[in-house]
């Protein structure tokens, strides 16, 4: 154990005077495996550090990461980038692509060798029982049940136009994440979903793959996206990342997802056994278990990501919330609009919040994550900070004017002490929600243990999505021992005596 937090330690040092390379990744299995596999070619450059910030969500995410330079490079599809990004009416080449790039300073490059097609799936016995084949066929069968990914039902060059093309009469399929889709297929509870021509569970799930017969699908060649500073900035790097062009062919990423789908492997060692056995394809391995999934390397990274989200934003919200309410409560005529605002802000659902603060800051990562969390923690603080205040007795303070205290003096030696147990309550209240809520700063590349929650709704493995959600109720659970412990500390026993018996004059409501 000291070995490890010793080498933790090291890393930082000897890694000083090296710029890091960011590569992104979007959250379904191909992007994470091939984002690990990017990421390993430029380790092996030695040119500078290679960071993964994987899961990061839609293709709208990660293209406002790369252009604000949050990301450098990550795998993307031709046919996203035309339609999606582009708005182009065609696929067209690569040098005509990266002419339309330009002025976003990205570009398109080093092909990998396959392509991934969207596709439309049913069970194969399904699709028989109902005489189904092509797309064009569900036309016949309004009855039938959508399941489709959020990101398809909203791409230009998803439902909506598939919709058009097909003349389908389906008027909202349901959106499911694409790692559930197949589960929900196959036990009946859609009849219908959209699938990559490389998934691995399509053969696994015995799915028809309904042929396009209209050819609304184009070609999603798998390239890399990455800025047009790379090679300058990071020579070595980007010759690395050369090796890898036609080097993935279908079978290949087919058999890599299968190994991460269907036999439990880590992105990390599929990526790993790809790039040092050249020519083989990960293997079948037995599924991980809990331990294993909980106990892997990436323990103490996560730990510490998510430790920085929940302590900061926390003292932030400290330092913002404790004057507010002190301000709620000296200045009535403005005390509504502090605390409404602080129950707005705790109302905002975090994904729509971390998406503001996204086009906001023109940035992913930490920075937004802090900040979406600083907001959620002010309402408790902002409120218990008045409400303890508010129930000071008017007795006292009129002693302390006798005595004539000045008003800091009296809130700093009297008030607040009074208050104290209301706010540390407020604080608790604001950490242990915070911790539940960092989780969702994983969508946006801030890390924590929300990675493996959504690296495992990804996969459907729930071994992986206990080994993000047990630490986190750990971690909650240890914060609010910690601050139960720290208010028998600081909070004298006279005190805490009137506030369990319900004394207004200790300030104890919270």
């Amino acid at each position: 154990m000291i070995a490890r937090w010793l080498a933790l330690l090291l890393v930082p040092v000897a890694c000083w005077g090296q710029e890091t390379v960011n590569v992104g990744s979007k959250r379904f299995t191909e992007s994470y495996i091939l984002g690990e596999i990017v990421t390993r070619t430029i380790a092996t450059a030695g040119e500078a550090r290679a960071a993964h910030r994987q899961g990061l969500g839609n293709t709208a995410i990660l293209f406002t990461a790369l252009k604000s330079g949050a990301i450098h490079v990550y795998p993307e599809y031709t046919g996203t980038i035309a339609f999606e990004l582009l708005g182009l009416k065609r696929v067209p080449r690569v040098d005509e692509l990266n002419r339309e790039l330009a002025p976003h300073g990205l570009a398109v490059g080093v092909p990998l060798g396959f392509s991934n097609s969207y596709a439309l799936a049913m069970t194969e016995t399904r699709a028989a029982q109902l005489g189904i084949a092509r797309i064009s066929d569900l036309a016949r069968h309004p009855q039938l049940r959508l399941g489709l990914s959020q990101e398809f039902l909203n791409r230009k060059d998803g439902w909506q136009a598939l919709k058009a093309a097909y003349e389908l009469p389906f008027a909202s399929p349901r959106g499911l994440d694409h790692g559930l889709a197949y589960e929900a297929l196959a036990g009946s509870q859609v009849d219908v979903i959209d699938a990559y021509s490389t998934d691995a569970k399509i053969a696994r799930y015995r799915l028809r793959v309904l042929e396009d017969d209209r050819g609304f699908f184009p070609a999603y060649d798998a390239v890399l996206f990455y800025r047009r500073d790379l090679l300058q900035r990071f020579p070595q790097s980007w010759q690395a990342l050369q090796t890898l062009e036609g080097r993935i062919s279908a079978g290949q990423m087919i058999a890599m997802n299968a190994a991460a789908e269907l036999s439990g492997q880590s992105f990390s060692k599929i990526a790993e056994e790809f790039l040092t056995t050249p020519g083989a394809s990960a293997g079948a391995q037995r599924g991980r278990s809990f331990l294993d999934a909980l106990l892997a390397d990436d323990f103490w990274r996560l730990t510490a990501q998510h430790s920085v989200l929940v302590f900061v934003s926390l003292a932030l919200g400290i330092v913002a919330g404790i004057p507010l309410g002190v301000w709620a409560q000296r200045a009535p005529r403005i005390r509504h609009w502090i605390l409404g605002g602080a129950g707005v802000l705790q109302t905002v659902p975090s994904l729509a919040l971390l998406a503001f603060l996204i086009a906001a800051l023109d940035r992913i990562g930490t920075l937004p994550a802090i900040v979406a969390l600083l907001l959620y923690a002010l309402l408790p603080i902002v409120r218990n900070t008045y409400t303890g205040l508010a129930d000071v007795s008017p007795t006292l303070r009129e002693s302390a004017v006798a005595l004539g205290l000045p008003p800091v003096t009296q809130l700093t030696l009297i008030e607040l002490p009074l208050a104290a147990r209301s706010i540390l309550a407020g604080v608790k209240t604001s950490a242990v929600i915070n911790v539940g809520t960092a989780t969702i700063a994983a969508f946006i590349g801030a890390g924590g243990y929300g990675e493996r929650i959504v690296a495992g709704l990804a996969v459907n493995d729930h071994a992986l999505l206990l080994a993000g959600a047990v630490p986190a109720a750990v971690m909650a659970l240890l914060l609010q021992w910690g601050f139960d412990g720290l208010d028998r500390w600081l909070i004298p026993a006279g005190l805490r005596r009137r506030s369990e018996a319900g004394d207004p004059r200790s300030g104890g409501a919270a």
